[in-house]
C-alpha cells in the first residue's frame, strides 16, 4: 500500500518556490527587457539583479512541476480516479478559468493605463499558463500513476522504486531533460510560459515528481547521500553559464537545472520536514497569491516607479507592496465561501471555521 507518511517538506518547498516566483516577477520590472515581455519596466534599472535571477531562472519553473507531480501521489492515497478528476478541476481548472477571464484582464488593464494605450478586454493565460499546464498533464498521466498504484508488486512498480532509489534514476531524469533541449532547442531554455519547451520539460517534471515519493525511503536517502555533490556541481555549471553566456552549450543547462533540484529536494527533506502554523498558513495562502500577485505587482509598479528614491528602495517598496496586497486580500478571500474555489481553496462546510489546507493534499 502507498505510504500515507506526511511529507511536510515538501509543503515548504511550493511555498517557497512560489515566494521565489513572486521576487522574480518583481525582479523582472527591474531590467530593461521587462516591457518586451509584458511588464511594467522601470526607468531606473538594476543590472546586478540579473545574476541571482540567471541563477535561479533554470530551475524555479521546473521545481514547481517536480513539487506538483509528488503533489499528485498525495492526492492518490485517498481518491480515486474520477474523485482526484473532480478535485483537480475544482482546484486548478475552475481558478485557472476564472484567471484567464478576469484575473489577466485586470493586470492587462492597469499595464496599458499605466502606459496610456487604449485598454481591451483580453482574456488570456498570463501568468496562469502553469496551472493549465498541471492540468493537463493530470489528465494524461493519472492513467498510468493509478495503474501503478494499483500495481504496486508488480514488474514496472519494482523496476520504478528501485531505478530511483540508486544514481541511475537521476541519470534517467537528466538525459530526458537534455533530449528535452536537443530536439526542442528552446532559445532562450527560461522562456517556459506557453511554449514546447514549457510544455514538454513540465511534463516531464511532473511524472518524475509523482516516480521519486513512489519511490519511497530508497530515493530520498539516495539524494540526502549526494546532496553535496548535487549543490557543487549545479553551482559550477552555474559560474560557467554566467561566464559564457550566449556561448554555453545549452544542453548543460538541463543538467545544471536538475541537480540544483535534487539539492533543493535533499536539503529541504533534511532541514524542512517540519510542520507548524506558519507552514500551515503559507500552505493555503500560496494558490491565491500566485493567482493575484501580477495585479497588485502592476498596480505597485505604478505608483513606486514614479517616486523620486534609488532603485534598491523601490525594490523593497515594490516586493512589500504586492506582498501586502496579496496576503490581505487572500484573508478577505478565505472569509468568503464562493469565493474560495475560484482560487483554489475548498469550499468550507456551513458553520465551520477558516481552516488551512494544505497545497500538497
Amino acid at each position: 500500500m502507498l505510504t500515507s507518511h506526511r511529507r511536510y517538506d515538501i509543503d515548504w518547498l511550493r511555498v517557497i518556490a512560489i515566494g521565489l516566483l513572486l521576487i522574480y516577477h518583481v525582479a523582472i520590472g527591474f531590467q530593461p527587457w521587462g516591457i518586451m515581455i509584458g511588464y511594467i519596466t522601470n526607468e531606473q534599472s538594476w543590472p546586478s539583479l540579473w545574476i541571482p535571477m540567471t541563477l535561479l531562472n533554470v530551475w524555479r519553473i521546473p521545481l514547481l512541476f517536480f513539487v506538483s507531480g509528488m503533489g499528485v501521489y498525495f492526492a492518490m492515497q485517498k481518491r480515486n480516479w474520477k474523485q482526484l478528476m473532480l478535485e483537480r478541476t475544482g482546484r486548478i481548472l475552475v481558478p485557472f478559468l476564472f484567471g484567464v477571464f478576469i484575473i489577466f484582464p485586470i493586470s492587462v488593464y492597469i499595464w496599458t493605463g499605466y502606459y496610456h494605450w487604449d485598454p481591451s478586454y483580453s482574456p488570456h493565460p498570463g501568468h496562469l499558463w502553469f496551472l493549465g499546464n498541471i492540468f493537463v498533464y493530470v489528465v494524461l498521466l493519472s492513467p498510468l500513476f493509478f495503474y501503478l498504484k494499483k500495481n504496486e508488486d508488480g514488474k514496472k512498480a519494482r523496476f520504478i522504486k528501485w531505478i530511483f532509489s540508486n544514481p541511475l534514476g537521476l541519470v534517467l531524469v537528466i538525459a530526458a531533460s537534455i533530449a528535452e533541449v536537443l530536439i526542442i532547442k528552446p532559445n532562450p531554455y527560461e522562456l517556459y510560459s506557453l511554449t514546447w519547451h514549457g510544455f514538454v520539460i513540465g511534463l516531464i517534471a511532473f511524472f518524475f515528481g509523482f516516480c521519486f515519493v513512489f519511490s519511497g525511503k530508497g530515493f530520498l536517502a539516495m539524494i540526502l547521500k549526494g546532496r553535496w555533490l548535487f549543490l557543487l556541481v549545479a553551482i559550477v555549471l552555474f559560474i560557467l553559464r554566467f561566464q559564457l553566456q550566449l556561448k554555453h552549450p545549452q544542453y548543460l543547462i538541463p543538467v545544471e537545472s536538475d541537480c540544483w533540484i535534487f539539492a533543493v529536494l535533499a536539503f529541504g527533506n533534511k532541514y524542512l520536514n517540519r510542520r507548524g502554523r506558519t507552514l500551515a498558513y503559507l500552505s493555503e495562502a500560496a494558490y491565491p497569491v500566485y493567482i493575484l500577485h501580477m495585479i497588485f505587482l502592476f498596480l505597485g509598479s505604478w505608483i513606486i516607479f514614479r517616486l523620486d528614491v534609488n532603485v534598491q528602495i523601490q525594490f523593497v517598496l515594490l516586493l512589500t507592496f504586492t506582498a501586502v496586497g496579496c496576503f490581505g486580500t487572500y484573508e478577505l478571500i478565505k472569509r468568503v465561501n464562493f469565493l474560495r474555489p475560484l482560487f483554489g481553496l475548498k469550499m468550507k462546510p456551513a458553520g465551520a471555521s477558516v481552516q488551512t489546507v494544505s497545497v500538497v493534499s
